[in-house]
């Protein structure tokens, strides 16, 4: 699944979407990347250019950049989007950040999102899919009360920015039900490091399979 970084400054959805389904098309014969348009709900037409991913192009889910388009999962414009998704049956996936906000300079920041709006979101629009991006420690820490409220609301997480030696371990090892998946952040991170991931956990054969593949093709499955 790939999106584009040019759809997180550009002002033109729908042509940055419709570059992305060309490129994913012409590479390996069409069958190896699955593109998700980048949909900005700040900007006029932003209806439409759902329309044209679902439509046009046959995504199967979208993806949001808020702390970059500028608004919050609080905004009525935010639910309205997972609305019309819902109803479409695409995948939500919500970057929560792109960089870690300590290398960004000062004068150039994108503070992660903030989730916990998402909850009053999810409990009113069903059946709702939504997989959190770049979640990092703040998120995906055990001990943390959201995570658990998360889960328990069906959102589908990936691994691209957990960090710890055995992280995806622990992390199913305190909350088996979440649905984790893999995720790499590439090309802003090497590919290897997420790889390296899966094999210096110690996961059941059930359980990185759920990881490799499954929740995924879950994240997908008709409702």
């Amino acid at each position: 699944w790939t999106g584009t970084f040019e759809g997180v400054l550009h002002s033109d959805m729908a042509g940055a979407n419709a570059r992305l389904a060309e490129a994913c098309a012409s590479a390996a014969g069409g069958t190896f990347l699955r593109a998700f348009g980048t949909i900005n709900p700040t900007l006029p037409g932003w209806e439409e250019d759902i329309r044209r991913c679902h439509e046009v192009h046959r995504m199967p889910g979208l993806r949001l950049y808020p702390n970059y388009h500028g608004y919050g999962l609080d905004d009525p414009r935010f639910a309205q989007l997972v609305e019309m998704a819902a109803r479409r049956r695409l995948l939500v996936q919500i970057a929560l950040a792109l960089e870690d906000d300590r290398s960004q300079n000062p004068a150039l920041t994108a503070a992660p999102v903030a989730v916990a709006p998402l909850l009053d979101v999810l409990a009113r629009i069903r059946p709702a899919r939504v997989m959190l991006l770049n979640s990092s420690s703040r998120v995906l820490g055990a001990a943390n009360p959201l995570l658990a409220r998360l889960a328990a609301a069906g959102v589908f997480f990936e691994i691209a920015t957990l960090e710890g030696v055995a992280g995806i371990e622990s992390l199913l090892g305190k909350i088996p039900g979440l649905r984790l998946a893999f995720g790499s952040h590439t090309p802003y991170f090497y590919f290897a490091s997420a790889l390296l991931k899966l094999q210096e956990s110690a996961l059941t054969a059930d359980q990185l399979s759920a990881v490799g593949h499954g929740h995924a093709e879950s994240a997908l499955a008709p409702a």
